[in-house]
């Protein structure tokens, strides 16, 4: 027969195993619902992306080329017109800033 020592550490040692197991188990769990709970985030965040996407108008990419064409057709036109006004600045014989002002526009224009 064992000496009880032997017995009772026996007994001790299952015990704190158990615990130990209870805890991991307790633990999986918990991360495995945090998992889920992620997983249904992330669909239901995809989801509103989707329809944000199908309310605008065109994709944001498409936007972003008409916005870079528009300004650079903006720039040629302006470019234009100031080399417009300085031939009229030059044919009367006056600063271009002062035939600006006279059709408005300021010097930030």
């Amino acid at each position: 027969m064992p000496p009880p020592q032997q017995a009772t550490s026996s007994t001790t040692t299952s015990a704190s195993d158990d615990q130990v197991q209870t805890q991991s188990d307790k633990k999986l769990s918990t991360l495995r619902a945090s998992i889920a709970s992620l997983q249904s985030q992330i669909t239901e965040t995809e989801s509103q992306i989707e329809q944000t996407k199908a309310k605008l108008k065109m994709d944001p990419s498409t936007t972003v080329k008409r916005h870079i064409c528009l300004l650079h057709e903006y720039n040629e036109i302006k470019d234009i017109a100031q080399g417009l006004m300085g031939l009229i600045a030059d044919a009367r014989g006056v600063r271009q800033v002062d035939v600006q002002r006279e059709y408005g526009l300021d010097d930030r224009d």
